[in-house]
């Protein structure tokens, strides 16, 4: 068996996280275990119960939490009436934040694939004295190369399925920021067009998975498909809300946050123009793990190697043959890594 068994939690709750959003968390293993907490992807995906399964449930206490509109937390973002202009990364930060006070824990382990790697990257750079290690897979930086690459880039891969995707476009909305587009199309007012951009964002996702099957069982299901949708547009089409929310000059940095790691590199790029790997010298000091499949869309562009050599502290397995997914292997190299990090 290469996940650990299934656990049922022993604590949950709705943590008020202000702007009418309540977040919905879960606490498994034991209580007096290493803190580690699951970031999970999307955005908008939501955890689930195979996220406990990485950790060994005798050694780490593992909080679960679904981000702000995505799984059990409300408002849901499927709902259009769902106010999207506070669901943003310095907010997603904030809850982090919140929750871990909440639970009375100094300092826990980041756990996070796709999006939640770059969320776990950019929680671990803003507020490096509460990160003990980082374990990410699928690793994402959230750059607009990303963006570009996974929204148009892909389509000389995929051509059948990336016409049908700019299908979905009116046609002077094609040749332009597809995400943003999309997004246009998620906000109407007429439940139609929404079901409809929904549907052909989520099979342009399905369509560009690396082998078969290509089948996204979740992706079936109205509610999720409409809020999951929403929220990966609403973030791929503004950078991921990534800019200098305060990596050095936050005016919330504590003792914990080390003075040594400030950038003073000289003048700063753009929002979200490679900003996590611009601070990944940020990570300095902080253990951490990158299971990466070797076929995942992601490496054309280079970006997990870069993040390699930029952290020293960080290291990079490949899984062969494995996609955004890493599969069986890299499920066993992820829990070999929890393992390795439990008596830290």
């Amino acid at each position: 068996m290469i996940l650990y068994p299934e656990i049922e939690p022993y604590d949950h709750g709705m943590l008020d996280v202000g702007d009418g959003n309540r977040v919905h968390w879960a606490t498994c293993g034991n209580p007096r275990g290493k803190p580690a907490v699951v970031l999970h992807g999307g955005p908008g995906s939501g955890t689930g119960p195979r996220a406990r399964r990485y950790f060994d449930p005798a050694r780490y206490r593992i909080v679960l939490l679904d981000q702000r509109g995505a799984g059990r937390s409300t408002p849901p973002a499927s709902d259009p009436a769902t106010d999207m202009s506070v669901n943003t990364t310095a907010h997603l930060l904030a809850d982090l934040e919140r929750l871990r006070t909440h639970l009375g824990i100094e300092r826990w382990l980041v756990w996070g694939a796709s999006w939640g790697s770059v969320l776990g990257l950019r929680y671990a750079q803003t507020h490096p004295g509460v990160v003990s290690e980082l374990v990410l897979t699928a690793v994402a930086t959230g750059s607009r190369a990303e963006v570009d690459l996974l929204t148009r880039g892909l389509g000389r891969f995929f051509p059948d399925a990336f016409e049908r995707f700019l299908a979905g476009l009116p046609a002077d909305e094609q040749d332009g920021n597809l995400a943003a587009a999309y997004n246009r199309l998620l906000e109407s007012p007429d439940p139609q067009v929404r079901h409809r951009a929904a549907r052909a964002w989520t099979d342009w996702e399905t369509a560009t998975i690396p082998a078969p099957p290509r089948s996204v069982e979740r992706f079936e299901d109205p509610d999720f498909r409409q809020g999951f949708a929403r929220t990966v547009t609403h973030y791929w089409a503004n950078d991921h809300f990534l800019g200098d929310e305060g990596a050095d000059d936050r005016p919330d940095a504590g003792p914990g946050d080390r003075p040594d790691a400030r950038r003073d590199e000289g003048p700063r790029r753009g929002a979200g123009e490679g900003v996590v790997l611009r601070d990944a010298h940020l990570l300095r000091g902080i253990s951490g793990t990158v299971v990466q499949g070797s076929l995942d869309f992601g490496n054309l562009l280079g970006i997990v190697w870069r993040l390699h050599h930029a952290w020293p502290d960080g290291d990079l397995v490949i899984v062969d043959e494995g996609g955004h997914d890493a599969g069986p292997a890299g499920d066993k190299a992820l829990v070999a890594a929890t393992d390795a990090y439990a008596d830290h």
